[in-house]
């Protein structure tokens, strides 16, 4: 089985001579397809760098990436931005709706520049809402949602184009304790019902133990990688 992420050696570098800062260094790991993976370590670790380097924002300075057994340093910018568009799908913590639109609107985007006609991305946005719940909502805007809510409207945005990837950057940070659980419960089952591989940072161990494994970082290093349990206890 191919992986969905393989990254070998690793490294991204800022700066030179004294002033260098190793983000990242030489850092080895995979996902395979159908995982629920949790990114972990104390700020300044390289959890974050390593997330923009997966989710091709940010290209390495040293080591190799490849995302389903392709060979990102051969692609160009295009490629990138084509790839980011139809393959991996992107959650934050701030959610980032656009304000004035409506909830239906907001999730169809992402149809709009892969150039999906009007009435089949609306279709398709309306089940992506209805598949987290979410669909009595379609016309209202973020301002008439709560932050549960708003972030259901952004996990939909997410799943729209059917991606191969969801990356989830502290997707809890702004929920309280009992919407932190549904929104969780959302993402184990999308994990589960459709075998969604999802990457997830969190510096929450109780956010943690809601996924498979858990990817720990320290000073640009991976020091370990293991169930929840095993890496947390």
């Amino acid at each position: 089985m191919t992986a969905i992420v393989d990254v070998r050696g690793i490294k991204k570098i800022y700066g030179h001579g004294n002033t260098e800062v190793r983000a990242l260094d030489g850092v080895d790991f995979q996902v395979q397809p159908g995982e629920f993976v949790a990114v972990m370590g104390p700020s300044g670790s390289g959890k974050s760098t390593c997330m923009n380097i997966v989710g091709c924002l940010d290209p390495p300075s040293a080591g190799r990436y490849h995302f389903c057994g392709l060979d990102i340093a051969r692609f160009n910018r295009d490629e990138l931005a084509m790839l980011r568009r139809h393959y991996l799908a992107f959650v934050f913590q701030s959610f980032n709706l656009i304000p004035r639109t409506t909830a239906l609107e907001n999730v169809a985007l992402p149809l709009v520049y892969q150039g999906v006609k009007p009435a089949e991305r609306n279709a398709r946005a309306l089940r992506a809402l209805a598949s987290v719940g979410i669909a009595e909502r379609a016309d209202h805007t973020p301002s008439e949602l709560s932050g549960g809510q708003q972030q259901r409207v952004a996990i939909a945005r997410a799943l729209v184009t059917e991606p191969t990837l969801l990356l989830a950057d502290e997707p809890t940070g702004n929920l309280d304790t009992a919407t932190t659980e549904e929104v969780l419960h959302l993402l184990k089952q999308l994990n589960h019902e459709r075998d969604l591989t999802i990457l997830l940072v969190t510096h929450e161990p109780e956010v943690a133990l809601h996924t498979q494994r858990v990817l720990w970082f320290v000073d640009g290093k991976l020091v370990n990688d293991g169930t929840p349990d095993e890496v947390l206890s």
